[in-house]
């Protein structure tokens, strides 16, 4: 089992080293891996809090916890990411749980909207999030929009 150490920061406590490590994880696994062309990069980092889960000095898993109003009307949480060596262990379940957590308290809010990739529905259900509308194409990638109800 991992022992992992979990940091919550807005952009402006991130080193620029866990800065470059999440943007590498997230290009590694978004755009490389998934073979992807998209601007990462999209200025709703610099609103963002960012939670990240780190074995030792190796990034494990991440992702970001907008504000409402930034991309949904609702809080929102994106750019999820588990590294390859670390899937299947709980720590994008962990992390997730962690973020849903984070979103509802930091925003004061009861509602989270996600924009999550097809394949991940079912992980996304088992965490209390319910799907809503049609499946689209997001940078030629199925997703669906879903939602958290605390």
């Amino acid at each position: 089992m991992l022992t992992l150490r979990w940091k919550y920061q807005s952009f402006e406590e991130l080193t620029t080293l866990q800065l470059y490590t999440i943007l590498q994880l997230r290009i590694e696994v978004f755009s490389v891996e998934q073979n992807c062309v998209y601007q990462d990069a999209d200025n709703k980092d610099l609103k963002s809090f960012h939670l990240s889960a780190w074995d030792n000095n190796v990034l494990v898993a991440y992702c970001r916890i907008l504000p409402p109003g930034v991309s949904y009307k609702d809080a929102s949480i994106g750019r999820v990411v588990t590294g390859l060596p670390y899937r299947k262990t709980g720590a994008g379940r962990e992390l997730m749980q962690r973020a849903i957590t984070a979103a509802l308290q930091q925003f004061n809010c009861s509602e989270i909207t996600i924009s999550a990739q097809l394949y991940l529905k079912r992980f996304y259900e088992s965490l209390g999030f319910k799907p809503l509308g049609e499946t689209y194409l997001e940078d030629g990638i199925p997703h669906i929009e879903m939602y958290y109800t605390a």
